[in-house]
C-alpha cells in the first residue's frame, strides 16, 4: 500500500512541472484523491460488496469530478491530471505509467452486460484532454491520443491518433513497451508540434516558401551573370547590323530591369 502511495506521489512530481512539494500533491491533487478513493471502492467491488463499491465511487465523484467505476482495473503510476469531467468504464484496463487528462472518456459502445465494452489501455499512454476512447479494443503501449479526439478502434502501439473521427498520423507499431518519460520528451496534451497534422502542413509550407526563395536568388544571379556577359560583346551584332544590335541592348535592358524588381 504504502509503495503503491508513493508511485502515485512520484509519478506526478515527474511529469507535472506545476507540482513543487509532496505535500502539495498530497492534498491538492484530486486525481491523486480519486485513485484513492477508487482503490477502496475496488477492493469492496472484488470482495462481493457491490452496493458498497458504488456508492464509495459515487462519493469520490462527489468530491474530485472524477467518475470512475470501482469495477475498472487501474494499475500503478497512473496519473490523472486536473481530472475533472474524467469518467472510466466498469471494463476499463489501465495499465502501469498511463497519463490521463481533463474531460477524457473512457466509455463503451455495447450495451451487453459481462462484455468487454470499455478499452484497454497499455503501459505509457498519454489521453490528451477531452478525448474520447469509446469500446472494448486496445490503445497500444507508448500511444498518444491527441486532445478531443474521438477514438472508436485500436490504435498501435507508439502510434498518435487525432481528430473526429480519430486517424493515425505516426504509428512505430513494433516499438516495445515503455513509459512515457522513457519514450523521449513528455507530451503534456497527448499531441507535440511535430505531430499534429495543422502544424505539419504549416511547416511544409514555410519549407516549400524557403525552397522557392532559394531557387529565385539563384536565377537571378545567374541573370546578372548573363547580363554581364552579354553586355561587352558586340560580334553578333556588327554581323547583323545596327537593327541587331539595338535589339540586343533592348534585350539587356529588360533583363537588368527583371533582376531589380
Amino acid at each position: 500500500m504504502l509503495s503503491r502511495l508513493r508511485a502515485d506521489l512520484r509519478c506526478i512530481l515527474e511529469r507535472d512541472p506545476a507540482a513543487r512539494t509532496t505535500w502539495e500533491v498530497l492534498t491538492c491533487y484530486p486525481g491523486l484523491h480519486a485513485l484513492w478513493i477508487y482503490r477502496l471502492a475496488h477492493w469492496f467491488w472484488t470482495h462481493g460488496l457491490k452496493w458498497l463499491g458504488r456508492f464509495s465511487s459515487h462519493v469520490g465523484r462527489m468530491l474530485t469530478g472524477i467518475e470512475i467505476h470501482p469495477g475498472a482495473t487501474i494499475g500503478t503510476g497512473v496519473f490523472i491530471d486536473h481530472g475533472m469531467g474524467v469518467v472510466i468504464g466498469e471494463t476499463a484496463e489501465i495499465h502501469d505509467g498511463v497519463t490521463i487528462y481533463q474531460g477524457v472518456t473512457l466509455g463503451g459502445t455495447s450495451l451487453h452486460k459481462g462484455s468487454k465494452r470499455h478499452p484497454t489501455i497499455e503501459a505509457g499512454v498519454i489521453i490528451g484532454a477531452g478525448a474520447q476512447v469509446l469500446g472494448g479494443f486496445t490503445v497500444g503501449a507508448g500511444a498518444k491520443v491527441g486532445s478531443n479526439a474521438v477514438v472508436t478502434k485500436p490504435v498501435p502501439a507508439g502510434a498518435t491518433a487525432v481528430g473526429n473521427p480519430a486517424k493515425i498520423i505516426l504509428a512505430k507499431s513494433e516499438r516495445p513497451r515503455q513509459d512515457a518519460q522513457a519514450a523521449g520528451v513528455f507530451s503534456a496534451y497527448g499531441v507535440t508540434l511535430s505531430d499534429d497534422p495543422v502544424s505539419q502542413a504549416i511547416k511544409g509550407l514555410i519549407d516549400t516558401a524557403s525552397q522557392q526563395e532559394a531557387q529565385v536568388e539563384l536565377l537571378r544571379k545567374e541573370v546578372k551573370r548573363l547580363s554581364a556577359l552579354l553586355e561587352p560583346q558586340t560580334p553578333a551584332a556588327v554581323e547583323v547590323g545596327k537593327e541587331s544590335e539595338g535589339a540586343k541592348q533592348t534585350d539587356l535592358k529588360e533583363l537588368r530591369e527583371l533582376v531589380d524588381e
